[in-house]
C-alpha cells in the first residue's frame, strides 16, 4: 500500500517537517491541530474560542481526505489544563454529535506557540 500525503489550504500549512494528514489504505491519521487559522495566525481567546477553531481544522483536512467527523475511530487530545476539561468536552460532544469515538486526553505541560487545546484523530475514509 502507498501512502497518500494530505494538504488543503483550508487549514494552516504543516509548521515543520510532517504533512497535515497520511493516507494510509482507509485509514486517515491527521497531525495535531492546534488553533491557528489558515493564514497561520493564532486564534486569541480561551479554550471555547481555541478549541472551535482546532475542530475547523480538522474538518477541513478530513475532508480534502475524503472523510469527515463521523468516520473518526480515535481522538487524542492535549490540553494545557485539565481544569479546562469541562468546556473542552461541551464543545467535543457538539461536533461529534451521537458519534462517539475512542478518546484519549492528557495535560501537557507546554503545547506549540503557547496555545491551550491540540486534537489529532484517525479516521476511516
Amino acid at each position: 500500500m502507498n501512502l497518500e500525503l494530505i494538504a488543503t489550504t483550508k487549514a494552516p500549512a504543516a509548521i515543520g517537517p510532517y504533512s497535515q494528514a497520511v493516507k494510509f489504505g482507509n485509514l486517515l491519521f491527521t497531525s495535531g491541530q492546534i488553533p491557528l487559522d489558515a493564514s497561520g495566525n493564532l486564534v486569541e481567546g480561551g479554550i471555547k474560542e481555541q478549541s472551535h477553531q482546532v475542530f475547523r481544522n480538522l474538518q477541513a483536512v478530513l475532508e480534502e481526505a475524503g472523510s469527515s467527523l463521523d468516520r473518526v475511530v480515535k481522538a487524542t487530545v492535549f490540553l494545557k489544563d485539565m481544569a479546562m476539561f469541562a468546556e473542552l468536552n461541551d464543545i467535543y460532544a457538539a461536533y461529534f454529535g451521537s458519534h462517539k469515538p475512542a478518546r484519549s486526553t492528557v495535560e501537557v505541560a507546554r503545547l506549540p506557540r503557547d496555545v491551550l487545546v491540540e486534537i489529532e484523530l484517525i479516521a476511516t475514509v
